[in-house]
């Protein structure tokens, strides 16, 4: 595969990942979705659909990696280190795209659940659109300490408790299981991911969801965390409050240590 291969296929299939994954948590949270409250089963399978549909539409161009822990740990494994950049700008690229897209598809949704006073126990001004309203006062306060705002769990994941070492050792056990079952399952000779090998890794993505996810979201991936995470921090959201940069390492450097992890433990096995 050339460079040019490798870029494009991983920008169109960690986009196509992200545009899934962050919209099904989109379409839960946002309160004026038709999915508004559906939970936790219903982000968990909406990702691991997402990670389906991602390796599908990029497989044979790139090798569908969509993960800087994957790269990572293939690379360990099967070697390829000369494109290993290449891989990680089109992830990242991918996944910025894809967290615009899920702005684009649910614009009115996000300044309506932004300027809604009805969270505040208020009330609307008939004839007047939710997102021309007041800014209710918490939201307000959010926005004016930098503290993570409400919607910023559509784009990056945080904690429910934040206990740094905790968090980060879940996003290693975590993306341990997943690159295991990648070099396991899912990689032929020219380090692409398999048909069979994906259904296999979007299935695991849905079982570390529903087992491991609960504590901090379940990044398993710095691309597909970072990258919305830049978005929300740029986007023209009212009353959107901080990006939450002083937990945006966890989901980078733990998912890395367990690719890594992954690879060794994969070379001392097989």
């Amino acid at each position: 595969m050339s460079n040019s291969e490798i870029f494009y296929g991983e920008v169109l299939g960690t986009a196509v990942l992200i545009l899934l994954g962050a919209g099904v948590v989109a379409g839960v949270v946002l309160k004026k979705s038709k999915a508004f409250g559906a939970g936790w089963v219903a982000i968990t399978f909406g990702w691991g659909i997402a990670v389906l549909a991602g390796v599908y539409v990029s497989t044979e161009i790139s090798g569908a990696h969509l993960n800087p822990a994957v790269t990572l740990g293939i690379m360990i494994v099967h070697g390829g280190w000369s494109q290993f950049w290449v891989y990680i700008l089109g992830q990242f690229t991918g996944a910025m795209l894809g967290a615009i897209g899920v702005w684009i598809g649910y614009y009115g949704h996000f300044h309506a659940h932004l300027t809604d006073r009805e969270e505040e126990g208020g009330s609307r001004t008939p004839g007047v659109r939710a997102y021309d309203e007041p800014r209710p006062t918490r939201e307000r306060r959010a926005a004016t300490r930098g503290e993570p705002g409400p919607v910023l769990g559509i784009f990056s994941t945080a904690p429910e408790i934040r206990v740094y070492w905790q968090n980060v050792a879940t996003e290693i056990l975590g993306t341990f299981v997943l690159v295991s079952v990648v070099l396991a399952t899912g990689v032929n000779d020219a380090l692409q991911v398999t048909a069979i090998g994906g259904l296999l890794v979007a299935l695991t993505v849905l079982g570390i969801g529903l087992s491991l996810g609960g504590p901090t979201g379940y990044a398993i991936n710095p691309a597909r965390d970072l990258g919305p995470r830049i978005v929300h921090a740029l986007l023209p959201l009212p009353n959107k409050g901080g990006s939450d940069w002083s937990y945006s390492w966890v989901p980078v450097v733990g998912p890395m240590l367990g690719g890594a992890a992954a690879a060794g433990i994969h070379q001392l096995v097989f």
